[in-house]
């Protein structure tokens, strides 16, 4: 069971709800801030106080003072215009993030929703309803208001859900569930709803996790190749290291020598040194990792956030209207991870290059066994290679675009979603450019000598084994190619 209070909800209980479902309750300490918040927006409504967001239009309509007598129809008419997305719908382990995160930011007590809304977006994720939520519509300000109308929708009655693999109204499935939809939401919950970086903080949580096992299984993988290449260990000496200074980049060097721990294949050729996609892994990946830290440290902050407008602050009694739902933090770090990423593919793809070419290594051409009748993985290098070059195009940054909403009164905007999104292409892109690594590196080390590996590589070579035989003749690659990445999306190695 995983419990939410709006203050400690981590990337780790993000995957665990989003692909194990595990169970979510709301923590009995959030209760008190909730309801002081739920409170004080009904006394503002009440003493008939004008305060954006409770009683008034939204955007470029705030100054319009709306009626008490209609602001049960203002909530519902906002998430039903705001649902207005496109595109193929989100995974569900994308959408059960996002409404997790949603929940646990309403949850921190600055929403002025009342406890049952929160509980209601719990209760869809313990029934395991799949909401249909479009993937474009986000700017990332106002936050991920088209998404998240959504998902609101449910909690309206209305809206459409998934059910394997097919779409269909609402209704009929939250009946079957038991759910219960609101017959009204009341002042500030529609916004509240809507209104925040919850999309994208919930998929961009579910991204660095991949990232991170991602990151050390091309470790794994770029050690392989050491191997094959029979590289020279001395350009991970950690004296060099740590005059650079860099923590990341000694942690780096510090893997690939236990990687290789035992083996009879590194420097086991005269060479005074190796190229940069050897010599230089404990650089580039100690600079990978440490940008991923970096950007696990930003959204570790937004999981917690109270991102939505106007924000309510019940022990001062006052509702202040600021931006904490421009998501340009969450947008730089999709941006850096999707370049970061990217740069594991770009120095895969090299090493790959340099197991299939003969004027590179003393391995058969292109790996095959009779080369010329077969031609062996030359064409895997073409895959990987379209693969980086696509990745050079999803990593230009997002963050760095705006377009003006609302007419002008949301004049900037971070496009956040757009960054997250693309930095899911490049994480799924990179994927195949290791799995094809992994291919190609398990070829060359039985040209050389499987025996002799080392501890680490030994065990990623057998793994690779189970999985995929010897290639002694040209078949089918992409077969092999596809049961390797979808070994790396079990986390298998």
């Amino acid at each position: 069971m995983i419990k939410i209070d709006g203050e400690s909800l981590t990337t780790f209980e993000v995957d665990e709800v989003a692909r194990l479902k595990a169970k979510v309750s709301l923590s009995d300490d959030a209760y008190t801030k909730i309801d002081d918040s739920s409170d004080f927006i009904a006394s503002i409504i009440d003493s008939g106080k004008v305060v954006y967001g409770v009683n008034t239009g939204f955007g470029k309509l705030s100054e319009t003072v709306i009626p008490k007598d209609l602001l049960h129809q203002l909530q519902e008419n906002l998430i039903k215009s705001h649902a207005s997305g496109t595109g193929k719908s989100l995974r569900e382990e994308e959408v059960r993030a996002s409404i997790l995160v949603r929940a646990n930011t309403l949850a921190k007590g600055y929403s002025g929703v009342r406890r049952i809304v929160i509980e209601k977006l719990i209760e869809l994720l313990n029934k395991e309803i799949y909401p249909y939520v479009p993937s474009f519509g986000s700017l990332g300000a106002s936050g991920d208001l088209a998404p998240l109308a959504h998902i609101a929708l449910l909690l309206i009655g209305k809206g459409r859900v998934i059910s394997k693999g097919n779409v269909f109204e609402a209704q009929d499935t939250l009946k079957s569930a038991g759910f219960k939809p609101f017959s009204f939401l009341n002042a500030k919950e529609g916004l509240a709803l809507i209104n925040g970086t919850s999309v994208e903080t919930g998929i961009f949580a579910l991204i660095i996790r991949d990232s991170k096992y991602l990151f050390d299984v091309s470790l794994k993988a770029s050690a392989l190749s050491m191997e094959a290449l029979r590289a020279r260990s001395e350009a991970f000496d950690p004296r060099i290291q740590k005059v650079r200074g860099i923590v990341e980049q000694s942690e780096t060097a510090e893997r690939i020598l236990k990687e290789i721990s035992g083996s009879s294949l590194i420097n086991s050729v005269p060479r005074v040194q190796d190229a940069y996609t050897i010599r230089c892994i404990p650089q580039v990946y100690g600079a990978v990792l440490k940008s991923l830290r970096f950007a696990e440290d930003i959204i570790s902050t937004e999981l917690n956030a109270a991102t939505d407008n106007p924000l309510v602050f019940a022990n001062d009694s006052e509702v202040l209207s600021g931006g904490n739902f421009h998501a340009e933090p969450v947008s730089f770090a999709a941006d850096q991870v999707a370049i970061a990423i990217s740069e594991i593919g770009n120095i895969t793809e090299r090493r790959v290059n340099r197991l299939l070419n003969p004027s590179l290594s003393n391995l058969p051409p292109f790996l095959a066994k009779e080369s010329g009748v077969n031609s062996g993985f030359m064409v895997l290098q073409y895959t990987a290679a379209s693969l980086v070059s696509m990745n050079k195009v999803l990593s230009h940054p997002a963050s760095v675009d705006s377009i003006p909403v609302s007419a002008d009164q949301e004049d900037h905007v971070s496009m956040g979603m757009d960054a997250v999104l693309k930095a899911c292409d490049v994480l799924d892109n990179v994927k195949r450019i290791v799995a094809i690594e992994l291919l190609s590196a398990a070829q060359a080390v039985d040209f050389v000598g499987g025996k002799n590996l080392g501890k680490g590589t030994y065990l990623t070579y057998s793994k690779v084994r189970e999985i995929a035989p010897f290639a002694d003749k040209d078949r089918e690659f992409s077969y092999d190619l596809e049961k390797i990445y979808e070994k790396l999306n079990q986390r298998y190695f």
